[in-house]
């Protein structure tokens, strides 16, 4: 048999109840289990460790011996088990967040504050062209949080059981090379760009619909669309290849020149979502809290959207809903 810490347990009940009787009913068996197992104890530890006398027992040499020890090993495997269990509570209750978000700088943005605002959390992130995508790693569990947005008042997308919140909504601006004709004025008339190429992250929302529709109601149909990733739109436009869509919070790219539509003819709402069931209160306001700071954070460090929002009269963090196209 080897020694347990059971085993020592049960030595030092003994030796505080002072006879086998009081300490069998302090450990809930019977006298003659009890002495059983004591001798099987003292066989492994190789002689007796309690004197048996009409007052009960007392502690031999070698019971002394191993009492002492006993004082010192129980309590260190009993602090041992409770800092451990503090430790694995505490990794469970460790918030781990898994973010995900289409393109654009929020999703960097968003992470950038919450490494400050919740310095304990980890983070991962994801990046994904498709709301719909987004929504199903939501509703599967395997995001907590994803940023996405629709144009102008389309609802969010589909998901099961899903939250959807605003951030803001911005205007849908045009990045141009700042070689073009058009690149110097405060505001460009969609009009004006009828013979243009353009330049767009793809998406599966409404985009392809309301950007025709716009170019219709400005008395015209776009000659072709690129869809294609950010760094290609960027070079697209730098090279005068084509007009680049863009969110009003673009960040300033050399070669380039963002510019406002006028009469804001497409808009996009920023959104958060969330799985309640699978997140707390407190942490869905405190990552909703930072993405709007962080739409804010972006919308001041953007010159060209500063401009138009100064021009309007309006604050940084702006909140309409109108129909519009994906940027």
């Amino acid at each position: 048999m080897e020694l347990e810490l059971r085993h020592l347990r049960t030595l030092r009940t003994i030796a505080e109840a002072g006879s086998l009787t009081r300490a069998a009913t302090v450990l809930g068996l019977a006298q003659p289990a009890l002495s059983a197992q004591l001798r099987r104890i003292e066989r492994t530890l190789g002689g007796t460790l309690f004197e048996r006398g009409r007052h009960g027992v007392r502690a031999t040499a070698l019971g002394e011996l191993v009492l002492e020890r006993t004082r010192i090993v129980l309590p260190a495997v009993s602090e041992l088990q409770q800092e451990a269990a503090e430790f694995a509570r505490g990794r469970r209750e460790a918030e781990r967040l898994r973010l995900g978000g289409t393109h654009g700088p929020l999703l960097g943005a968003l992470v950038d504050r919450l490494a400050d605002a919740a310095p304990g959390t980890s983070l991962t992130t994801r990046a994904s062209w498709s709301e719909r995508e987004l929504a199903g790693l939501l509703a599967e569990g395997r995001l907590d949080f994803a940023l996405a947005g629709t144009c102008g008042s389309a609802p969010p997308p589909d998901g099961t059981h899903l939250v959807w919140e605003e951030i803001a909504v911005d205007p849908v601006f045009v990045m141009l090379a700042d070689t073009h004709p058009l690149a110097g004025g405060r505001e460009i008339d969609l009009a004006a760009l009828a013979d243009e190429e353009w330049a767009c992250v793809p998406g599966d929302g409404c985009f392809g619909d309301c950007f025709t529709a716009a170019c219709a109601r400005a008395g015209f149909t776009p000659r072709r669309m690129y869809e294609t990733d950010t760094a290609s739109c960027v070079h697209l436009a730098q090279v005068g290849r084509a007009v680049g869509l863009c969110r009003a919070t673009f960040p300033s790219t050399p070669g380039l020149t963002t510019r406002p539509l006028a009469g804001t003819p497409l808009v996009w709402r920023h959104l958060l979502g969330w799985r309640p069931a699978g997140q707390r209160p407190g942490t869905a306001a405190t990552v909703l809290a930072q993405s709007r700071k962080a739409h804010e954070d972006a919308a001041a460090r953007s010159d060209g959207y500063a401009r138009w929002l100064a021009h309007r009269g309006e604050p940084a963090a702006r909140r309409t809903a109108a129909p519009g196209a994906r940027p």
